[in-house]
C-alpha cells in the first residue's frame, strides 16, 4: 500500500516510544509506487526480457521477494538499534481487544474512510505535486549558456552518484521525485534524453537500450534497486509523519536516516562489486 497510510496506522500502538520507532522504520518496506521500477530493474539486469513460460514470472517474483525480505530485515535491525540508542525504554505489552461484532453500515464506513483517510492523503499529495511539477518543468526548460538547469544539477551530483554506483542523473531523479516514487524513473529518462518534460518509454527493451547507452551495468541496476528500497520517504509520507509526531526534528530524521542507510549500502555494494569483478 502506501507508507503514508502505514504511518497513520501506527496510531493503534499505545506506547509513544514504540509508535515512533514504527513510524520511522516503516519506510524500509517498499510501497506500491516503488514496485514498477524495482520490477523493471530486475527484469532488465537480472532475469532478462526474453524469458518465457513459468520462469518469466517466477524469477522476477523471487528477486522481488528477496528485496522485500531485505527491507523487512532492515526494519527489524534499525528498530532494534533505535530502541537501544535514541529511543531507549522498556518494551510494552500489546493487547488488542476485539470489539463486539455488529452489522456494518457500509455507507457510513465508506464516507468516513474517504473523509479521514483517502482525502487526507490525497490532499497532501496535491500540495506537493503541483509545486514539484512546476520545478521540474523549469529545470528542464530553463538554460544557462545552452545547458539546461536539469543537466547542471545532475552534473553537480555526479561525483556522489558515481561513488554510490550510480550517476548524477539518478540522484537528481530521486531528489526531484520526492513528491511520488512513481515519477523517479520518468525524470531519470527525461534527464538522459535532455527532454523538457517527464518521459516514458514504450517498452522495457527501449528502456534497456537507453540505460546501456548511458553506461549502466548490472552493478548500476543493483545500486539503483538498493537505493529505491532504502531512501527518504515521499513528500506525502513526510507530511503525514509531521502531523502524526508533531515534531519537525523527527520528520527530518525520518528523511535522513533511510537515505544514509541507502547511500552507505550502495557505496559498499559498488565498492565490493567493482573490487571482485573489475568493472
Amino acid at each position: 500500500g502506501c507508507n503514508a497510510c502505514a504511518v497513520t496506522g501506527c496510531r493503534i500502538i499505545d506506547s509513544q516510544r514504540e509508535r515512533l520507532i514504527a513510524i520511522l522504520t516503516n519506510v524500509f518496506v517498499p510501497c506500491n509506487g516503488r514496485f514498477p521500477t524495482l520490477i523493471a530493474m530486475i527484469t532488465i539486469f537480472f532475469t532478462g526480457t526474453a524469458l518465457t513460460g513459468p520462469h518469466a514470472f517466477f524469477l522476477p517474483a523471487l528477486f522481488l521477494s528477496l528485496l522485500i525480505l531485505l527491507g523487512i530485515a532492515m526494519t527489524l535491525a534499525v528498530s532494534a538499534l533505535l530502541s537501544k540508542t535514541l529511543l531507549k525504554g522498556l518494551p510494552s505489552a500489546f493487547v488488542l481487544e476485539l470489539p463486539p461484532y455488529r452489522l456494518p453500515r457500509f455507507g457510513k464506513v465508506i464516507l468516513e474512510s474517504l473523509r479521514s483517510k483517502a482525502l487526507f492523503v490525497l490532499a497532501r499529495a496535491v500540495v506537493t505535486a503541483a509545486p514539484a511539477g512546476l520545478l521540474i518543468w523549469c529545470l528542464g526548460n530553463i538554460s544557462v549558456d545552452g545547458v539546461s538547469l536539469l543537466t547542471l544539477f545532475s552534473d553537480l551530483l555526479d561525483p556522489l552518484g558515481r561513488l554510490a554506483g550510480m550517476d548524477g542523473v539518478i540522484l537528481m531523479a530521486f531528489l526531484l521525485g520526492w513528491p511520488a516514487n512513481e515519477i523517479v524513473l520518468p525524470i531519470m529518462i527525461m534527464g538522459y534524453l535532455s527532454a523538457g518534460s517527464m518521459t516514458q518509454l514504450s517498452d522495457l527493451s527501449s528502456l534497456s537500450l537507453l540505460l546501456s547507452q548511458q553506461g549502466w551495468s548490472w552493478i548500476t541496476g543493483l545500486c539503483v534497486m538498493l537505493f529505491f528500497l532504502f531512501h527518504f520517504p515521499c513528500a506525502t509520507t513526510c507530511l503525514t509523519i509531521k502531523k502524526e509526531t508533531g515534531s519537525l526534528p523527527w520528520t527530518i530524521f525520518a528523511f535522513l536516516m533511510p537515505t544514509a542507510v541507502g547511500l552507505c549500502l550502495c557505496i559498499a555494494c559498488a565498492f565490493f562489486c567493482r573490487l571482485f569483478t573489475g568493472i
